[in-house]
């Protein structure tokens, strides 16, 4: 099965069955295609005209030509819109509780895929909703098998779980719009809960979960909710029974427990959650997570394709000179000799012709990689700027081997700095 997303350009009033035949007819015409491609909207006018742009969100086996047939096409329109914000009260000083986002949004387009882990995590949670999801449209009895909708992913700072969380949301409702007119994601704001008038902080709660509930009313929307590092949360109740916090801690943590619980009559909910302290979560919190999913930092595979991605957009934006297509990991793996040669052996590879570039800067890139080993996703997408502004030639359209040396002295400043902190 392939996932085709064909998102409506903001003009367009042409019918969803209309735009999914002709999506499938170019898919048919395009042939063979790739995970993460767009396709050419310039072979059929009438499409280029009603459409932002086809990707090829995913797909379970390799494209055969009669691709065109097993394929799920979600035509979709972008909201482009502020996230709005609300308090949980009336007050008009109280503090944010939560912000919300119209989904799909424009300011999310692009986020899931631009995510890369060495493992299927992506996948893995796509897989956990459609069964959650699945599981109440068939009335499976919640009392005999038991699902919360309620995910957690850990791990490390700067791992994306955050990005992850808010790509997935984006992600479903482009899924799901089939079912649901349009979806919502709402950040709470974990802080903001523990006011600093304690007694005020139950009522706080409340009053955003009655505001979260009165969305969830609309069954025509799908709502995800989003709760960032919530160890901050119940990291609260463990210091109130220790006595460092007022017992009003543990009422309030209690309180957004039960809240959370009330949440799973609601079939269009879905509560997402991260922590990078994971000993600082409660167990009743560990209970209600369905799926508790660690986000790591990034292996070699995933430090060189992310690196890659950079390159390429810089070559985009004309900050590099040209910027042609890496050997993927799997084609590049192969022809590395055994130990991996270093940054400096690659460098001094002779290259008789143009078109022994491309593996030469792929394993110039690769050994790069290696030298990343424990940086996080978030660190290594700052490599490139960190090249540039310290390294790199002042003008624009820098060629690739000389970005590449830049970027290498970019990586060693990173871990100098790292170093020098923890003198």
């Amino acid at each position: 099965m392939i996932s085709i997303e064909a998102c409506l350009a903001e003009h367009s009033v042409a019918p969803a069955e209309t735009i999914a035949r002709r999506v499938r007819e170019l898919l048919c015409a395009s042939g063979s295609v790739h995970e993460g491609q767009f396709l050419d909207l310039s072979l059929d006018q009438a499409l280029q005209n009603e459409l932002r742009h086809v990707r090829v969100a995913d797909m379970s086996s390799s494209a055969t030509d009669g691709v065109c047939m097993s394929t799920a096409i979600h035509v979709h329109r972008l909201y482009d819109e502020e996230a709005a914000e609300e308090t949980a009260d009336d007050d008009e000083d109280s503090n944010i509780a939560f912000s919300m986002w119209t989904l799909p949004s424009l300011e999310f387009d692009g986020l899931w895929e631009s995510l890369i882990y060495d493992e299927d995590v992506k996948p893995k949670l796509l897989r956990y909703v459609s069964a959650a999801m699945r599981f109440s449209e068939l009335g499976v009895d919640s009392r005999v098998i038991s699902w919360n909708r309620v995910v957690l992913l850990h791990g490390p700072p700067g791992t994306g779980k955050t990005s992850l969380c808010k790509g997935l949301a984006h992600k479903l409702a482009i899924r799901m719009s089939h079912r649901y007119t349009q979806g919502h994601l709402i950040e709470v704001n974990a802080h903001s809960l523990f006011s600093k008038w304690f007694s005020e902080s139950g009522k706080m709660v409340l009053g955003m979960f009655t505001k979260i509930r009165e969305i969830l009313e609309d069954g025509d929307s799908f709502v995800c909710v989003l709760i960032d590092e919530v160890e901050s949360l119940t990291a609260a109740r463990q210091a109130a029974v220790s006595g460092s916090e007022p017992s009003d801690a543990v009422r309030v943590v209690n309180a957004l427990l039960t809240q959370l619980d009330g949440l799973r009559r609601y079939q269009n909910a879905l509560v997402l959650t991260t922590s990078n302290l994971t000993a600082a979560i409660d167990p009743a919190f560990v209970d209600r997570a369905d799926i508790k999913q660690f986000v790591g930092q990034p292996g070699v595979r995933a430090r060189y394709q992310i690196l890659a991605s950079c390159l390429i957009e810089l070559g985009r934006a004309g900050v590099l000179a040209t910027c042609g297509l890496f050997l993927s990991f799997e084609d590049l793996k192969p022809v590395l000799p055994t130990p991996p040669p270093t940054f400096a052996v690659v460098q001094r590879l002779e290259v008789n012709n143009p078109s022994e570039l491309g593996p030469k800067h792929s394993m110039m890139l690769y050994a790069i990689a290696e030298s990343c080993d424990g940086l996080s996703g978030r660190a290594l997408r700052k490599l490139p700027f960190i090249a540039h502004a310290l390294y790199a030639p002042d003008a624009d359209g820098t060629d690739v081997e000389t970005f590449l040396c830049a970027l290498a002295r970019g990586v060693q400043h990173e871990r100098d700095a790292r170093t020098a902190l923890h003198a």
